[in-house]
C-alpha cells in the first residue's frame, strides 16, 4: 500500500498483482496516472464532463500540427504533480516560451515514467503515444473540491468531500478545507460521475481521489484529474472533523477488509484547513521561525500544525518541483469552529510565525 504518487502506486499495484494481494491492475492505475489515457477513457463513458484535449511532442516545432485549439488553454506534461510544468498559454508567444522551460525540465518526471510504461506487457493502446508527453486543455473555471473515495470489491464509495481554495486572481491553491461547501445536489451528482468513471477503467480495492471544477453560473460539472491514491493532505482535516484520518481506509483494504469509519462529522473541530503558505515573487529567505518559536505556537493554537518548506539563505527561484507562478513557503494545518475561526486563527499565526523574504535591499514580511 501507499499514498504517494508515481512510482509508488504503480509499484504497489505491481507487488499486489505479483502476490495476489487486494490491489488495482496497473492497466487502471496508467489510466488514471497517464493524463492524455485518462481523458481517452473519460471521454468514452463521460463525455459531458471533460475540457476539450489535444496531445502533442513538445520537441516538435511544428506544434501547431498537434495543438489545433486556440488560447486561453492549459499545457502540461502527460504525467506531473502539484501543477509542476504547467502553463496557462493565452498567446502563441506564451506558448513559446512555456514549452522552453517544459524541455528544460519535462525530462525529470516523464523519462522514468514512459520507461516503466514500455517495460510492462501492456495493450498497444496504452504505449503508443511515446513522444508525445504533453497534453493540452480548454480552459476549466468555477470551485474547484476533490472526492475522496475507495473502491472494494467493485462498489465505489465516496466518503469526503475537500474544497480546494485558490488564491485571489491566481491558479495556485490557498488551502484544502473540509467539510466542503459545494451545495449538496452537486455533491451527489459528482458521486454519480465517480461511480461510472473508475467502473469504467476497472479500478478496485483501492482508495482514489478525483478532482472536479464546479460552475455555479452554467451549472457544468467537469473531471479535472484521478489520483489512484488518498491524498495525505487531507488526512489532518479527516481526523479533525470526521474524527479519523483516511489513511485508515487505505490500510482496510490492504488487509483485505471493508473500511469502517466512524459517523461523519463526529470529529473535535467541525472545519479544518490545509493552507499553502506562499508567495509570487522570487527572493532570499532571511528568516523562518525557530522550533521553539513554532513550539510556542502550538501550545497556545492547540492542535495545530506548522511545517515550513523552506531554510534560511533559500532563493526561492531555486525551490524544486514548485507550480508554474508561485513558491511555497509552509504548509499550516489549522482545525476550527467553524469558517471565521479557520481564518482568524491562520493570520494569527501568520503575524506570529514572521515569515521574512528579501528582494536585493527590500525586506517584506509575508
Amino acid at each position: 500500500m501507499g499514498y504517494w504518487d508515481y512510482p509508488v502506486t504503480l509499484l504497489a499495484s505491481i507487488l499486489t498483482e505479483k502476490y495476489g494481494l487486494p490491489g488495482v491492475p496497473v492497466e487502471s492505475i496508467l489510466k488514471c496516472e497517464h493524463k492524455y489515457l485518462s481523458r481517452l477513457e473519460q471521454a468514452k463513458v463521460i463525455p459531458e464532463h471533460i475540457p476539450l484535449f489535444e496531445v502533442f511532442d513538445p520537441f516538435n516545432d511544428n506544434y501547431m500540427s498537434d495543438v489545433k485549439m486556440l488560447p486561453p488553454y492549459w499545457i502540461k506534461p502527460i504525467k506531473s504533480f502539484s501543477s509542476y510544468l504547467a502553463y496557462r498559454i493565452n498567446s502563441d508567444l506564451d506558448f513559446i516560451d512555456a514549452r522552453e522551460e517544459i524541455r528544460r525540465y519535462i525530462g525529470k518526471v516523464t523519462e522514468p515514467f514512459e520507461d516503466f510504461i514500455h517495460q510492462l506487457n501492456l495493450p498497444e493502446e496504452l504505449t503508443k503515444n511515446k513522444g508525445k508527453t504533453c497534453i493540452a486543455e480548454s480552459l476549466l473555471s468555477g470551485s474547484m473540491c476533490t472526492l475522496e473515495g475507495y473502491v472494494y470489491n467493485n462498489e465505489v464509495f465516496v466518503y469526503g468531500i475537500v474544497d480546494s481554495v485558490r488564491e485571489t486572481d491566481s491558479s495556485s491553491f490557498s488551502r484544502y478545507e473540509y467539510p466542503s461547501k459545494i451545495p449538496q445536489t452537486i455533491q451527489e451528482e459528482m458521486e454519480k460521475i465517480t461511480r461510472k468513471i473508475m467502473k469504467h477503467i476497472g479500478y478496485n480495492n483501492n482508495t482514489f481521489n478525483i478532482k472536479f471544477f464546479y460552475n455555479q453560473t452554467s451549472g457544468k460539472i467537469t473531471l479535472l484529474e484521478i489520483n489512484p491514491r488518498h491524498s495525505q493532505s487531507h488526512a489532518f482535516l479527516f481526523d479533525s472533523v470526521d474524527g479519523v484520518a483516511n489513511h485508515k481506509i487505505q490500510l482496510d483494504l490492504a488487509l483485505g477488509k471493508k473500511p469502517e469509519l466512524p459517523e461523519k462529522f463526529s470529529g473535535k473541530y467541525k472545519k479544518a484547513a490545509k493552507f499553502m503558505t506562499r508567495t509570487f515573487e522570487d527572493g532570499f529567505i532571511t528568516k523562518v521561525p525557530t522550533y521553539r518559536e513554532l513550539k510556542k505556537i502550538n501550545k497556545e493554537n492547540k492542535d495545530i500544525i506548522i511545517k515550513p518548506l523552506v531554510k534560511e539563505g533559500t532563493r526561492l527561484s531555486q525551490l524544486t518541483y514548485q507550480d508554474s507562478y508561485s513558491y511555497e513557503l509552509a504548509n499550516i494545518y489549522i482545525p476550527a469552529l467553524d469558517e471565521k475561526d479557520l481564518i482568524e486563527k491562520y493570520n494569527k499565526i501568520i503575524s506570529e510565525t514572521n515569515f521574512k523574504r528579501a528582494y536585493e535591499n527590500d525586506i517584506s514580511i509575508v
